[in-house]
């Protein structure tokens, strides 16, 4: 019997990178699961591959499209797990974006605009229908995925990262407002991870020279998302009753420096490094550029 076996769990942005991750590690545990993303297609194929987690007579994943930004849809994800699962024992939110990389005056709005809707309201609205019918049933747990930015701030990145500053003060006052209530309220920070986010990259023209050590830097502390997902399963099961307005991290400095003695060893000795593919594709900026001397200080 797995750790999570009996409970329905519903994750946002959960068709590809650390949500499916954290998906197929719930489904594995004996959980069942409700997916989630902007496409209805491409939740029915992360289904799919839930599926074959466990037999079919026994189905561990169901999904619906969801926008967070909508309100409207995220309700309609909740009344989904409701309808046809009865309830939820867990709410992630975890989708997220990211605007072009570059300095935030030459970033289009639109796409600033765009990185607050679904990075803060989209977890507000998760917060708000989760917290609804936990508050209803007196038990429940929230986990909101936390990022770059949270701690500290975010040069080239500062929608994304100020939008997760925005997640950590926001999830530590939920905690603390419904401290008795019995439903948990958690932050997760997974940490670099070799995801779509990180690894395909619109990047400002004139500021790629910015992302010229990005595959160091991703050597060094990005790790596949399937090693942070224990983490999210840890903080779903029954090991964090009662603990509520916990914030963990995957990646510890014995991890980083890990990382760098393995780096520098292949290094010296000539051996293969692990495969990291990253596109990097170069926008217009929103805002004129200044002149190529001036940029390159930057």
């Amino acid at each position: 019997m797995g750790v999570l076996e009996g409970k329905v769990i519903v994750i946002t942005g959960s068709t590809r990178g650390f949500g499916l991750a954290m998906a197929k590690s719930f489904a594995s545990e004996g959980a069942q699961v409700v997916l989630s993303s902007r496409s209805q297609m491409a939740v029915d194929r992360a289904v799919a591959q839930l599926m074959e987690i466990s037999p079919p007579a026994s189905p561990t994943a169901g999904g619906l499209a969801c926008d967070v930004s909508d309100f409207v849809q995220v309700t309609a994800l909740a009344d989904y797990a409701l309808a046809n699962y009865g309830r939820f024992d867990v709410w992630v939110n975890n989708a997220g974006i990211s605007p072009p990389y570059g300095p935030t005056i030459h970033v289009d709005p639109g796409e600033f605009a765009k990185t607050v809707q679904t990075n803060i309201l989209g977890t507000y609205y998760g917060s708000l229908v989760a917290m609804r019918h936990f508050l209803e049933r007196g038990s429940g747990k929230l986990i909101n995925i936390l990022g770059y930015g949270s701690t500290q701030p975010s040069p080239m990145q500062n929608a994304y990262g100020s939008s997760k500053a925005w997640v950590v003060r926001f999830t530590e006052s939920l905690a603390k407002e419904y401290k008795d209530s019995g439903v948990g309220v958690y932050a997760l920070n997974p940490g670099m991870m070799d995801t779509d986010l990180l690894l395909n990259v619109d990047v400002v023209a004139g500021y790629e020279h910015s992302l010229d050590r990005f595959e160091t830097v991703l050597r060094i502390l990005s790790q596949p998302p399937e090693k942070s997902a224990p983490k999210a399963v840890w903080l779903a099961s029954s090991a964090t009753d009662g603990r509520t307005g916990m914030s963990v991290k995957e990646m510890s400095m014995v991890k980083i420096l890990g990382n760098v003695l393995r780096l520098s060893l292949d290094n010296l000795l000539h051996r293969p490094k692990r495969p990291i593919d990253i596109h990097i594709t170069s926008v217009p900026p929103a805002y004129p550029l200044k002149k190529k001397e001036e940029v390159a200080k930057v």
